[in-house]
Order: C-alpha cells, then sequence, then structure tokens
C-alpha cells in the first residue's frame, strides 16, 4: 500500500478511512482486471463452446470464497453472494471473448 495511506487500525479520520478504501478499490479492480484475463486466456484455451460454464468449478470457487471468508471472520453470505456473482460475470466474459475469438 502507498506510505501516504494508512492501515486500518492506524486510521484517526474519515479521510484516512476514505483515502484507504479509495485505494484499496484501485488495487481491487487491478485485480479483476487480472482475474478477467484469465477468462479471456480460458476463451482462448478451451476447444468448444459447451466448456465455459463448469457448473462444479463455479461451485469449487464460491466454496473456497466463503472458506476464505470464515477463516478472516467476514460476513460469509454477502461475501457468498458477490462471488457468486463475479463468477457468473466471469462465465458472461467468457462466452463473449470465446465467440469474438471464434468468429474473428
Amino acid at each position: 500500500m502507498n506510505d501516504a495511506i494508512k492501515l486500518p487500525e492506524d486510521c484517526s479520520s474519515m479521510p484516512e478511512v476514505r483515502a484507504g478504501v479509495d485505494a484499496t478499490d484501485r488495487q481491487i479492480m487491478a485485480l479483476l482486471e487480472r482475474r478477467f484475463g484469465y477468462m479471456r486466456a480460458a476463451a482462448r484455451i478451451k476447444p468448444d463452446r459447451s466448456a465455459v460454464r463448469d457448473e462444479a468449478r463455479k461451485r469449487e470457487v464460491i466454496e473456497n470464497a466463503v472458506a476464505d471468508a470464515r477463516n478472516a471472520g467476514l460476513p460469509e453470505a454477502p461475501l457468498e453472494d458477490i462471488w457468486d456473482r463475479l463468477v457468473e460475470a466471469s462465465i458472461a466474459y467468457e462466452f463473449n471473448e470465446f465467440d469474438t475469438i471464434r468468429n474473428a
């Protein structure tokens, strides 16, 4: 994290908290950009469109997120919902990328 950004436990004002949240959101977006890059790679690598949706893998990814939330003491149900939405958005993106690659 940037030296100007304080860790949560070191914040003593709302501007410090807000700066930390904003910086963290930018880091999350950068990670999402990388995650969606993996979806582009999957679309390129998978042999056919029927391989894009993998319900067993979806379940595994969400279960991993819930376990990580539990271990971190974070709210499991809302994070499970977020990960479900993230995975569904990733699948939709991968379908689009798959179709774009094959129709180019």
